[in-house]
């Protein structure tokens, strides 16, 4: 049985069927595509034009195009002869929400049409009913009745389309039977998918959105298991965090889910949806998928090759099963010995017991490197969370403070602020005392052959060092693991020089894991990269893959000698686009990034979150403007979720994870949300910032800022 990636432990790109979306060919092992979203008013035909020509410049290789009713889908008409008029042939996607008949108008005009199943036909009232087995059957039926007209026109016109889900859009029926859970998203798309093969309809694209990555990526995970199950083949699959926001924490998040997938061999195609220009956008997609380009020659070896439902070793099969109890996930399969110990499917945190503050129950920690600087002072600890008084000869610590600061061989020759560790290498280590109060503040770095043959150790905290390889002889023979297994000082820091390191360190974990080694694990990333989105990119991926499977109790993210120099000479520690943290450094850079990163993963809250959609032509205000609004008044709110959203399409959804909603009911209205719940209806915009601090207060959510 197919797991759902050609391999966990080396990367290999997922086999997909080939779809033409107008000249553009896409899946089978085609370039991953980039695209974005035009955010202009769908019938102001040269401002969508001349935005979608700013795209196409960027990169955009796909360019889509909100088509909420009638006139807008009639509207694209008039769009696209404009484009090609001026020599741009990119494809056209129309996006179609709740209008069947522009959905229909579209097919004939674009070159693909993306519906949403929670929308499309289906029920969203966002009620809780019940359905017997033939009522369910029934509400199908009136589906593939509504649904196969336009599969028929596609069909007719060589029109592509995408089948694109949302967790914040799932209908009534969906909800109902399978709750809000990933499995309810892959079967939403499958009954669409059925009546498209039904009617031989296959030049069909897949999405399963969300705006949490976790979720995000076991939909996906799920869906490419239950086409291959079902279907033996796969249908090619366009990756995005949807509602992802904008600034560091909108890349970050983004990285984390379509990174991950990308990093399993899933994808064919990328949208990151930032709350910016969409222009923006591109130049991340770039980043992300220029690290799994492959040469024409490999292309073709690997679609020769790779075989169509993946092989089954002598692999123990387990399965899940939904709590709703009716869709059932296949049976695990893979390419490693023994048993699969973890569930891809549903995130659970590896067992590991505690040592010190790291492992057990505690939130991952940041290991701060700052061996490349050549003398430490106290003004260097404010880049990573920590600043220094003189007059009171205190230290403040921020909420992105990071747990230990990494030197090498460098001791620090000032008081350290109570809660900040120091890590160096054993050498140094021993030249090292207790406080005058008997605290040990420097803890010892070893590799691991190292560690086994040392004769002094700390007592209570060893760091050592496990560098990961792929070769499975070298780690099941591997030397010093029965010294290393369960030791109650250690704490193992995995890394890899492999060009796939992410595959590397996940199956080291996996050898943990059936070895059952629970000492915490530190997840260590050297990133040789240039620009600061590059390094985001990097962190994000190699990182952000492993903690979302519950794999890892800290971080520590550094740059090669190279990298870390550029950064230094750069102008600008910043990544492209808009920018909420000032970065003076690369230390500060790469802190602000690791607790961004355990942020976007879920493992780790320091700082407000914030849901927020990428506007298009729907949205009832201006929203980047808005959601820089509400930051400003509300980024002190430590663990407070708030939701800004242009519509209502898929914003009551895709709120469920918020605490607080700001949505656009109508043109200068926003409606306020507590969870799902309305608060406060057709507010004016001009007081709705204020309104939505009101709400916080009444909530006890809201804290003066400092």
């Amino acid at each position: 049985m197919f797991l759902y990636t050609p391999s966990l432990t080396d990367y290999k790109r997922l086999a997909t069927k080939e779809v033409k979306i107008g000249d553009l060919l896409l899946g089978n092992f085609n370039p991953i595509r980039v695209q974005t979203m035009t955010t202009t008013d769908t019938m102001d035909t040269l401002g969508t034009v001349e935005q979608s020509i700013r795209c196409i410049e960027a990169g955009a290789e796909l360019i889509r195009i909100t088509a909420p009713s009638k006139k807008e889908a009639e509207n694209l008409q008039n769009i696209k002869e404009e484009l090609r008029k001026r020599g741009y042939t990119t494809p056209l996607v129309a996006d179609i929400h709740f209008t069947p008949n522009a959905a229909e108008i579209a097919a004939r005009i674009v070159e693909k049409v993306r519906v949403n199943p929670g929308n499309y036909v289906d029920k969203k009232k966002f009620e809780q009913i019940e359905y017997t087995d033939a009522e369910y059957l029934e509400e199908i039926d009136r589906i593939r009745e509504r649904f196969t007209p336009l599969v028929k026109i596609c069909k007719e016109y060589g029109t592509a389309m995408r089948i694109g889900t949302n967790h914040g859009s799932l209908s009534d029926r969906i909800m109902s039977r399978y709750g809000d859970t990933a499995i309810g998203m892959v079967e939403s798309a499958m009954e669409f998918l059925r009546i498209a093969r039904a009617e031989s309809f296959h030049n069909i694209v897949l999405s399963m959105k969300s705006s949490n990555p976790q979720v995000m990526v076991q939909a996906y995970r799920l869906l490419v298991q239950h086409m291959y199950g079902e279907f033996n083949e796969c249908y090619p699959l366009h990756l995005g965090v949807t509602e992802a926001g904008d600034g560091e924490d909108g890349r970050v998040k983004s990285a984390a889910g379509i990174g991950t997938l990308l990093e399993d061999g899933i994808g064919d195609t990328v949208r990151v949806s930032l709350t910016e220009d969409p222009e923006f956008e591109i130049p991340v997609c770039r980043d992300l998928v220029k690290r799994y380009s492959l040469p024409t020659p490999q292309r073709e070896d690997l679609a020769i090759s790779q075989p169509l439902h993946g092989k089954v070793p002598a692999i123990i099969a387990k399965s899940l099963k939904s709590e709703a109890g009716a869709l059932q996930v296949s049976p695990l399969g893979g390419d490693l010995e023994g048993a699969l110990p973890y569930s891809p499917f549903q995130y659970k945190r590896r067992e590991t017991f505690e040592v010190g503050n790291i492992g057990g129950k505690q939130v991952p920690v940041v290991i701060a490197d700052l061996s490349k600087l050549k003398n430490i002072t106290p003004k260097d600890l404010e880049q990573v969370g920590y600043k220094y008084d003189e007059v009171t000869d205190k230290w403040s610590i921020g909420d992105m403070a990071a747990d230990y600061i990494f030197t090498a061989n460098h001791k620090l020759n000032f008081e350290l602020p109570g809660t900040l560790k120091v890590i160096v290498y054993p050498e140094t280590w021993k030249e090292t005392t207790a406080t005058s109060a008997g605290e040990q503040k420097y803890y010892p770095i070893f590799m691991d052959s190292g560690y086994v043959s040392a004769k002094e150790k700390n007592e209570q905290l060893n760091f050592v060092m496990v560098e990961c390889y792929n070769d499975e002889e070298t780690i099941n023979d591997y030397t010093f693991f029965d010294q290393l297994a369960n030791d109650p000082s250690v704490v193992l820091c995995l890394s890899s020089t492999n060009k796939n390191a992410m595959q590397s360190v996940r199956r080291m974990f996996i050898e943990l894991m059936n070895r059952k080694i629970k000492n915490p694990v530190v997840l260590i990333t050297d990133s040789n990269w240039s620009t600061a989105d590059e390094h985001l990119i990097h962190y994000s991926t190699e990182c952000g893959a492993l903690l979302l499977d519950g794999m890892g109790d800290g971080i520590c993210l550094g740059m090669s000698t190279n990298s870390y120099e550029l950064q230094t000479a750069s102008y600008s520690q910043n990544t492209s686009g808009r920018n909420y943290l000032s970065n003076q450094s690369p230390e500060q850079f790469v802190n602000n990034t690791a607790f961004s990163l355990l942020q976007a993963t879920r493992t780790r809250i320091s700082k407000t979150e914030y849901i927020s959609c990428p506007s298009c032509g729907r949205t009832l205000f201006d929203l980047q403007e808005t959601t820089a609004k509400i930051r400003a008044v509300t980024n002190h709110l430590k663990g407070v979720k708030i939701a800004i959203m242009g519509c209502i399409v898929n914003g009551p959804g895709e709120m469920a994870d918020a605490d607080f909603g700001y949505v656009g009911s109508g043109p200068g209205k926003i409606t306020l949300y507590k969870g799902k719940e309305v608060v406060k209806r057709s507010v004016d915009s001009e007081v709705a910032v204020a309104e939505l601090i009101n709400l916080l207060k009444e909530n006890e959510a809201w804290v003066e800022p400092a």
